[in-house]
């Protein structure tokens, strides 16, 4: 066999799907590790290839990237993130590839982000040649963990980048060397047939089976093979990973750092590691029964995060790796640390305090689900602490660690029907420097269903739990706790329709804090170093905030992009823009702007693909807009728009 191929493995209707098989010198039999996505294999993300190489060359298995159902070079359309249609190809390639004769019988499968997803996702499905997975930087539950929906409002500065490039890389074209004649009638089945995925996420505004669909919670037995997460503190994906840990009935390893949604290697923040010894290990105990030893280890390998003075390009986080038993570990205890005994900063001696929402309080906080520039890390908070209600307690006198997921407890009151609420947790250095800790955001309509959200009576007081996001964390004496509350987390979620002033009552709110006094006292994780350094930002790069005085609007724009060489021979160039906007005086008005294009040039043609999206919204509809602008060698090729109205569901 040739150490690098393409190969056409066919499904059971009928459509071909291309892959690329890496194949170790010699004769076998290989267990064979598998990644799927649609995001172009021999262009796009030519970049995934030395990942490949090593898990061949290093760990002597034979790996396989597939293009998924009508996308990069594979034949057939592409109708959606992670269809029904997606679980069964994969499953009859994962057959495919155990019945190949120089195979063991032995498939496992792995990716980050959406093919951490359909990992998951094929394992609920029990193939039987599936015998581990590692699913990076994932969730469990698409609703309420991923990239659409943030505490039943919606995300808004996702808006602006992955629904906007799906449009375009979608309607680009198989690769012509590897497709072979038919490519032009392949690319033509899907521009007539694309519909950009968006559209169906602006409609499906609560849980329900849409999104249940995917979302292996609370079905955790659906699992039947050995699991290792990894997952980063810094990483929009870190919720699953302790539920799961909790849930799994299998073996299972969770090795959670600080990084962000970008590669161990490169993230910022660090410290780094080189993820690929790890791969290797997990794979050979469950495709090879290599006995390494490696379920014999602490099922958690965490990294503890220590006060780091914070920056949206942060390097590298403080703090040390450790191992723990289990979650929960039976020493985590829970604390509440009530308002009332809290300081109200800038507030009077009140039994509630009133809040008037401002539509672009929460930029400092980025994006909860940052990974390279311009998407990064949150800085200092006290720009929009100073529109927020803010409470602090006394200077620690010793260190104080938290981990798991805070909770906060708010005795609330709104002005309108629908209104949110953004909590956060800070550490405050001596100075007054405020680091993001944990966050969390409810939309108040969803405060006992996300299923069935009910309307809030104005005037009316309740009480509510919101959840934040899972954190680690260690306080250092001298430091403060705080909490801060909003009532929008902009332009990470979308804002509520209208304008609200929010009531809270200090008596019946608290913060529960998940504490965990010492650490492990075993020997500490050790990993190769990474072979690859963070790159300085392209010059070109662009991340701004900007505030428009007399038109009281906030704005929030993004430029990046990059051209290079490809392998297969030709260049590509991605460019991404983006702008969200929003009245500071009436949250419901809110736009959000996406624009990305990519240029691809082969011998046999050169193309390129727009995408532009445009949302914007009022006190009751959100209004959509997807244009798309295709040309073959410059000239105009195919175009064409889409529009929405869609109502504001209790959004």
């Amino acid at each position: 066999m040739q150490a690098e191929h393409n190969v056409w493995i066919t499904m059971p209707d009928g459509v071909r799907l291309n892959a690329t098989l890496y194949v170790p010198e010699g004769d076998g039999p290989y267990a064979t590790i598998l990644e799927a996505l649609p995001y172009r294999k021999d262009d796009l993300t030519q970049y995934h290839k030395p990942e490949y190489r090593r898990l061949c060359n290093e760990g002597g298995f034979v790996v396989a990237r597939v293009d998924l159902r009508g996308t990069g070079s594979s034949e057939g359309v592409a109708t959606d993130e992670y269809p029904a249609s997606e679980q069964r190809d994969l499953c009859a390639v994962i057959d495919w590839l155990a019945g190949r004769p120089w195979s063991n019988g032995a498939v496992g499968m792995y990716g980050a982000s959406y093919g951490g997803f359909n990992s998951i996702q094929v394992a609920m499905e029990q193939p039987a040649a599936l015998k581990a997975i590692v699913p990076i930087y994932a969730t469990d539950d698409r609703y309420t963990d991923d990239v659409h929906y943030y505490g039943g409002a919606r995300r808004a500065w996702d808006l602006i980048d992955y629904p906007t490039y799906m449009v375009a890389m979608n309607a680009l074209p198989p690769v012509p060397s590897i497709a072979g004649s038919a490519w032009r009638e392949l690319w033509k089945e899907r521009l007539e047939t694309l519909e950009p995925w968006l559209l169906r996420w602006v409609e499906e505004q609560n849980d329900g089976p849409y999104w249940r669909h995917g979302s292996l919670r609370p079905d955790y037995d659906l699992i039947a093979c050995p699991t290792m997460i990894v997952a980063g503190w810094a990483d929009g994906y870190r919720n699953a990973p302790l539920r799961m840990l909790a849930e799994l009935k299998v073996p299972a390893r969770l090795l959670i750092g600080p990084w962000s949604h970008t590669s161990t290697e490169t993230s910022l923040p660090g410290p780094h590691i080189d993820l690929v010894p790890e791969l290797i290990r997990w794979f050979a105990r469950w495709l090879r029964a290599e006995p390494n030893g490696i379920e014999d280890e602490p099922p958690i390998v965490m990294f503890s995060r220590r006060s780091t003075r914070p920056a949206p390009d942060l390097a590298e986080m403080r703090g040390e790796w450790r191992f723990e038993e289990k979650w929960p570990p039976d020493r985590l205890t829970v604390e509440a640390l009530r308002v009332d005994d809290a300081i109200a900063v800038g507030r009077g001696e009140t039994a509630s305090d009133e809040l008037v929402v401002r539509g672009d309080v929460g930029y400092t906080a980025s994006m909860s689900c940052a990974g390279g520039l311009p998407f990064g890390q949150p800085w200092d908070q006290r720009r929009d602490e100073a529109y927020s209600l803010v409470y602090d307690w006394a200077p620690l006198g010793e260190e104080l660690e938290i981990l798991g997921y805070p909770e906060v407890e708010l005795g609330v009151m709104s002005s309108a029907p629908v209104a949110y609420v953004s909590v956060k947790l800070c550490d405050v250095f001596p100075d007054g420097t405020s680091a993001l800790v944990g966050r969390g955001l409810l939309n108040l309509t969803h405060r006992d269903s996300s299923s069935h959200p009910e309307a809030l009576e104005p005037g009316r007081a309740y009480q509510v739990q919101i959840g934040m996001d899972a954190t680690s964390w260690v306080f250092e004496p001298g430091h403060r706790v705080r909490l801060v509350v909003a009532g929008s987390d902009w332009p990470n979620a979308w804002t509520p329709p209208g304008p609200v002033t929010l009531e809270i009552t200090r008596a019946r709110s608290a913060i529960r804090l998940p504490i965990l006094p010492g650490g492990d006292p075993r020997e500490k994780p050790e990993f190769a170093l990474p072979r690859s350094r963070p790159e300085p930002p392209d010059p070109s790069t662009v991340w701004k905030f900007e505030h428009d005085v007399l038109a009281r609007r906030s704005r929030h724009e993004i430029d990046h992009g990059s051209t290079y060489d490809l392998e297969i021979g030709g260049t590509a160039t991605e460019r991404y823009r983006g702008v969200n906007t929003v009245s500071i005086v009436d949250p419901a008005d809110a736009t959000a702007e996406g624009n990305a294009s990519f240029e691809l040039s082969w011998d046999e043609a050169a193309v390129r693909s727009t995408a532009r999206t445009h949302v914007a919204s009022d006190d009751v509809t959100y209004r959509v807009r997807v244009e798309l602008e295709v040309t073959e060698r410059g000239a105009p090729l195919w175009s064409r728009t889409w529009e929405r109205t869609v109502p504001r569901r209790l959004q």
